[in-house]
């Protein structure tokens, strides 16, 4: 098996690659320089080249394990959208000479890992393929599709380390892009698909069970409409939970909660997981019965989040993301709102929890997102067909009326000692105005305040934020910016963990920098604006006012 390739050069990859979303200059530079180091098409004689490749995109790849891959998509989409009307398309080329070789990588190395002394090194390399093959998959699933049968197999990996684990959840995930893309897939590769995925969704944990679910939905509502199938493993454990509710409900000071602790939280999140992709409202599911499956099971959800002990609790709010993504309609609920908003709003409640309740809007909000993007390909593809387009009207109407519900308690949540709540409650602002669900001018003085956060990340996503909305809204900036300086001082109190220091306006990095400086360097463009904003901050300080 090859040697790693040079440390070094993996580390220039990681640093440049990361700029591809930079200036024009800057992306145009890094567009070009991996397409010369990765996506040209390489000689079919020359296996030397092709392996040393392979070996720094997974490099790289591994480096970013826990940083995430937005770069590596990014990227891809960037070079094939640029030979998109091209004759001759080196990019695509090189993509699947790429993909193949990367397949037969996989192969060697799982022939090596009987190899005792090099176990270790060629199990990280066994991940960092298949992670870079879902990264193909994701951008060009077609290109995958030869090799689904190749890659079916890994579902059945025996699960000892963690990357093991990290095998079977990323072939998920590839499996769920291909299987729907294949013409004419055989019968016994589709069952056996199916039976893989049931039993690592009965043995394994939360991340196995999230993946495994998310691919039998797509495999059995796109290809094999299998519902007998899913409906009798939504039935294990929805009869599971029923039954704890009653013997519960019989006799409430009992102990039968806690002791059947790993039953319950496995079937709350098996549930959850299951309503997030199959509506068993369907009648394919439950056939002529009258009985309403989602209130159902939002009664039950609910029961055992008022009913559990502290991990409980916390265990029972991931399930009500996922049966919210399905019918977004129960956030209306009156005691889904009482709930989500006192968790937000209480100061006191465990951080953990917030950030639950946040996580599950955002992941409401970026389903919503990739629905309307697929809707709006659907309505290019049969433009004259209006439902389509009125289909996505009415959804993103949903979408605006659950966030203007819980709006004002996320944006406070900018005002958390903590700056994971924090970056929660800004990731689900920036969804929100991404997509148009409602009046920016509500969310400037926060965004103002988000810009003095002391983590770079968290400043540019503000600011960001910030120069889009003045682009399409001149003059908001102004208008709120001594209301966003009021905010910013909130925000510095709230961040300041040791009382006895001073706020301070200012940072100490390479320079010392004001925390409003892009503030600053909004408003100073327009002379007007400029002197209304510096006089309305004098005025602050008139005693005689």
């Amino acid at each position: 098996i090859e040697q790693p390739t040079f440390p070094k050069i993996t580390e220039m990859c990681v640093k440049m690659i990361r700029r591809v979303n930079d200036e024009e200059g800057i992306k145009k530079l890094v567009n070009e320089t991996f397409q010369k180091l990765w996506f040209t098409p390489t000689p079919h004689h020359d296996k030397e080249a092709m392996t040393r490749k392979i070996l720094n995109i997974t490099d790289v790849v591994a480096a970013c394990r826990d940083t995430g891959y937005d770069w590596f998509e990014q990227l891809l989409q960037n070079l094939l959208k640029s030979e998109e009307d091209a004759s001759y398309k080196p990019v695509k080329k090189a993509c699947t000479q790429l993909v193949d070789n990367l397949v037969e990588h996989i192969l060697k190395y799982e022939e090596s890992l009987s190899d005792s002394d090099n176990k270790g090194v060629n199990s990280g390399r066994l991940v960092a393929c298949i992670t870079t093959l879902f990264l193909f998959s994701k951008i060009r699933p077609q290109l995958m599709v030869k090799h689904a049968m190749t890659m079916q197999p890994y579902l059945t990996t025996k699960c000892s380390t963690q990357n093991d684990f990290m095998v079977i959840c990323n072939v998920a995930k590839i499996l769920e892009l291909v299987v729907p893309l294949m013409e004419h897939p055989s019968e016994t590769f589709l069952a056996t698909i199916e039976e893989d995925l049931m039993k690592l969704i009965i043995k394994y944990g939360m991340t196995v069970v999230q993946h495994c679910v998310s691919c039998l939905g797509a495999v059995v509502n796109k290809v094999t409409q299998n519902y007998k199938f899913v409906w009798a493993c939504f039935n294990r454990y929805y009869g599971a939970l029923s039954k704890l509710k009653n013997q519960h409900q019989e006799d409430p000071n009992s102990t039968i909660l806690t002791a059947n602790k790993p039953a319950l939280l496995r079937s709350l999140f098996t549930v959850g997981a299951l309503c997030r992709h199959f509506d068993f409202d369907q009648e394919d599911f439950k056939g002529n019965s009258k009985v309403n499956i989602k209130d159902k099971v939002l009664e039950l959800l609910m029961y055992f989040t008022k009913h559990s002990d502290e991990e409980n609790y916390f265990l029972c709010f991931p399930p009500l993301g996922f049966a919210f993504i399905q019918h977004p309609s129960l956030m209306f609920e009156q005691e889904v709102k009482t709930l989500y908003n006192s968790i937000l709003s209480d100061k006191n409640c465990s951080v953990n929890l917030k950030i639950q309740v946040l996580k599950n809007l955002q992941t409401y909000l970026q389903e919503e997102d990739t629905r309307m993007q697929q809707a709006d390909r659907d309505w290019k593809k049969v433009a004259k067909q209006e439902d389509l387009k009125e289909m996505g009207d009415i959804s993103s109407g949903m979408s605006s009326s659950i966030m203007q519900l819980y709006l004002k308690q996320v944006l406070e949540a900018f005002f958390h000692t903590q700056s994971s709540v924090r970056h929660f409650a800004l990731n689900v602002i920036a969804l929100t105005l991404n997509q148009g669900l409602i009046h920016p001018v509500q969310c400037v003085p926060y965004l103002i305040a988000m810009g003095t956060d002391p983590e770079p990340s968290m400043r540019n996503k503000a600011d960001q934020q910030l120069v889009e909305i003045d682009k399409k809204y001149a003059g908001f900036i102004h208008m709120k910016a001594v209301a966003g300086m009021k905010m910013s001082y909130q925000v510095q109190q709230a961040i300041n963990t040791c009382p006895k220091d001073p706020v301070r306006g200012f940072r100490h990095d390479e320079s010392s920098n004001a925390l409003c400086s892009h503030l600053y360097s909004m408003i100073r463009g327009n002379r007007q604006h400029r002197r209304a904003f510096l006089i309305s901050l004098l005025n602050l300080f008139d005693d005689t006012a």
